[in-house]
């Protein structure tokens, strides 16, 4: 799909009277918070005229109410991050920023992610949906044994588990199944995990994620203390140039646009493996995008700024 060019801006006005929708319902409501706080605080220290709204079910009442221009999506999970805010703010005639409905309700299903990828010969690792144990104890005997057992639509590594052995098919099948999503089973790949930014067409530096935790889970992306981000990345050159090749492809075979990020792995043997989208990255202290951005040159502000004008490029009709 031909891209429209980004516009830019250089007087806060242009922007006009902006909403900066937090919160939500979804069970990554905490970590929204604190993001929709953090760009709150950066748009306003650039002269913004920006309001927070910490959004629930009557968030298109009260922003047709509002007299907004434009809004910032600083929500995380589902109801924000899956099309169905993108959705309502369409039928408003609101320009947003970021991915539109089509790539907000991929990104946020992992399974559709994957079978895009495949179909468009982007490397992920194969798959299957479990509906219960004994169909996740059949896809042990396809996929190999460790496994990751995640709900499909869920975000933050919320109710995923490593599975090395039979003993835990029905704890981790019953984790991921309470977050009211398709369970997803997929093999464990070993090796190193990267995340990719982007924004406005280009890929940011790529971070190396390292834990001493046995996986990258919600606790180590949003309170431990002992989580490593390595940025630069460590790898040689041309090759990080290649894997930031693939996440813009990867970014853009969903159709994502403005911003976004890509999680992938690097295995023992080299080969890439592309996980998942996320359409609306984490914007908090922990948060990978503005780290990727500050090694870019872009202070957090200009980072927010800059996602704030991937709204200018919307049109609403």
């Amino acid at each position: 799909m031909q891209q429209t060019p980004q516009r830019t801006a250089t007087d806060p006005a242009e922007f006009g009277k902006v909403a900066v929708l937090m919160g939500g319902w979804s069970a990554e409501r905490a970590v929204s918070l604190v993001s929709g706080q953090a760009v709150l605080k950066a748009l306003q220290a650039r002269g913004v005229d920006a309001h927070g709204i910490d959004a629930d079910r009557e968030i298109s009442r009260v922003l047709a109410k509002g007299g907004f221009d434009r809004v910032f999506i600083a929500l995380h999970g589902r109801g924000g991050e899956d099309g169905v805010i993108q959705g309502a703010l369409e039928i408003l005639g609101l320009p947003y920023t970021g991915s539109g409905v089509m790539a907000s309700a991929l990104g946020m299903d992992k399974l559709r992610t994957k079978q895009i990828w495949l179909g468009v010969g982007l490397p992920t690792p194969p798959s299957r949906l479990a509906a219960n144990v004994a169909e996740l104890a059949e896809a042990a005997i396809a996929l190999g044994l460790p496994l990751a057992v995640k709900p499909s639509c869920e975000g933050s590594s919320i109710g995923i588990s490593r599975v090395n052995d039979p003993s835990q098919f029905q704890s981790a099948w019953e984790r991921a199944a309470a977050c009211d999503s398709p369970v997803l089973v997929e093999p464990w790949i070993q090796g190193q995990e990267y995340t990719g930014g982007l924004l406005q067409g280009e890929a940011l530096p790529l971070i190396r994620l390292e834990t001493p935790r046995e996986f990258y889970d919600y606790e180590a992306k949003y309170h431990a203390n002992d989580t490593r981000y390595l940025c630069p990345c460590g790898l040689p050159e041309a090759q990080e140039a290649e894997l930031r090749d693939l996440v813009r492809r990867a970014f853009a075979a969903v159709e994502g646009s403005g911003w976004g990020r890509v999680d992938l792995m690097v295995d023992t043997q080299g080969r890439p493996w592309l996980l998942e989208v996320n359409t609306v990255p984490g914007m908090t202290d922990h948060s990978l995008v503005p780290l990727a951005a500050r090694v870019a040159g872009l202070s957090f502000e200009d980072l927010v700024w800059r996602v704030l004008e991937t709204s200018l490029t919307r049109t609403m009709g």
